[in-house]
């Protein structure tokens, strides 16, 4: 229900590795914060935005398609709040920074993400912004920073499997040949398509400061994938290449930093971009996690796409998320977080504490994500069974 509010959860803990304190911010059902480009904090209160299947009255897997909802949470007091009721359940969200909205994605009763909605998080209105009525599945939007309008990937639909473990990557990923960049103001008034491709596309993200410039990726295993970052320019509505790969690149995780960056990861030949729940790679198995014939690297690119700071890492790790002035990185390895500090000519690696989780389904994944003032970093983690999330200071 609607406003319905559940009292806090959270217990502290000293980490196995590292004894640093941990706050277990959640205990009952499944709940993971939002994904890494996005950022579950609020810039201005003392709160995050989450999602929960604690009000669906079941007791699911995370591997058995819970029914989630997105909840704000009060991290001094721990009390959370529901935001959403959505029959079938809420699937990709995304927020302003002050959390005054909330755009998400619901199939109303079939959890397809056929529709996206926005949620006025001070009046409780939620307005319908898009209504899909081809056949495409609509992927997670993306709100400009003049708050007008958003955008997202729109991808056909093909035959391929869905489950966890990357189930279905390749196949999606040959299997695409029409993908779109759909804008759709926030009143609901018009949307159209923005930007043909003949690729499956996706992480669709602004600019934070220009909502005339974005990135979008061609979504795949990234071994296979031979230009994965692109730069959309909507007044143009022209398109031009991030980096530009060459064949022994794999390249993804990319995210606009605060200060308007792009951030990326290469690996290398024969890496895919996935990890799964028995630590190898979906895709390229004949090479295992943590293996390369080159050194990895981290970039740092300007709005036009050239990069402005290489920073070789003899490790890698399955995602990263940069501090405010983008001196050091949280990763997430194949059990700990790690801290990357890159502020320097030589990248050094601390561990932060263990995280765990089984890398099973994509909401179990860490995601770790600074708040936006740096003094925080929040993950989610299944260790245990369920998907909780936990924070914990660098």
């Amino acid at each position: 229900m609607i406003g319905k509010t559940w009292p806090s959860e959270i217990r502290e803990f000293a980490d196995e590795k590292t004894g640093r304190t941990i706050r277990q911010l959640t205990s009952s059902g499944n709940n993971y914060h939002l994904y890494f480009t996005e950022n579950s904090f609020d810039s201005v209160k003392n709160e995050i935005i989450f999602l929960s299947d604690r009000a669906s009255g079941q007791n699911k897997a995370p591997a058995d398609w819970p029914e989630y909802q997105i909840f704000r949470m009060d991290l001094a007091s721990g009390e959370m709040t529901q935001l959403t009721e959505e029959p079938g359940g809420v699937g990709a969200v995304t927020k302003t920074p002050d959390s005054s909205l909330i755009v998400f994605t619901s199939g109303r009763g079939n959890i397809s993400g056929s529709c996206i909605y926005a949620l006025d998080t001070a009046s409780g209105e939620v307005r319908t912004v898009y209504e899909e009525t081809g056949p495409f599945s609509v992927g997670m939007p993306s709100i400009a920073p003049n708050r007008r309008y958003v955008a997202f990937g729109r991808n056909e639909k093909v035959d391929a499997p869905r489950g966890p473990n990357y189930s279905g990557f390749k196949e999606s990923f040959y299997r695409t040949k029409d993908g779109r960049i759909t804008v759709a103001y926030l009143d609901g008034s018009k949307a159209e398509d923005v930007f043909l491709d003949t690729h499956w596309v996706g992480h669709f993200q602004f600019c934070p400061d220009d909502p005339t410039i974005a990135t979008y990726c061609h979504e795949g295993p990234w071994n296979l994938v031979t230009q994965r970052i692109w730069i959309i320019d909507f007044i143009t509505r022209s398109v031009k290449p991030c980096f530009r790969q060459e064949e022994q690149d794999s390249i993804g995780h990319e995210f606009w930093t605060q200060d308007g960056l792009i951030f990326f990861d290469d690996r290398g030949p024969g890496h895919d971009g996935t990890i799964t729940s028995d630590r190898t790679q979906a895709v390229a198995t004949e090479v295992a996690v943590n293996q390369n014939d080159m050194v990895p690297f981290v970039g740092l690119a300007d709005r036009d796409g050239n990069i402005l700071r290489r920073i070789e890492m003899p490790y890698y790790c399955n995602h990263y998320h940069a501090n405010p002035d983008n001196t050091i990185l949280v990763g997430d390895d194949v059990d700990d977080l790690v801290l990357v500090d890159i502020s320097g000519e030589v990248a050094t690696q601390e561990t932060l504490c263990y995280h765990g989780t089984s890398w099973h389904t994509q909401s179990s994944h860490c995601h770790p994500t600074w708040s936006w003032d740096g003094s925080r970093i929040l993950y989610s983690s299944d260790k245990g069974g369920r998907i909780n999330v936990f924070m914990v200071e660098p």
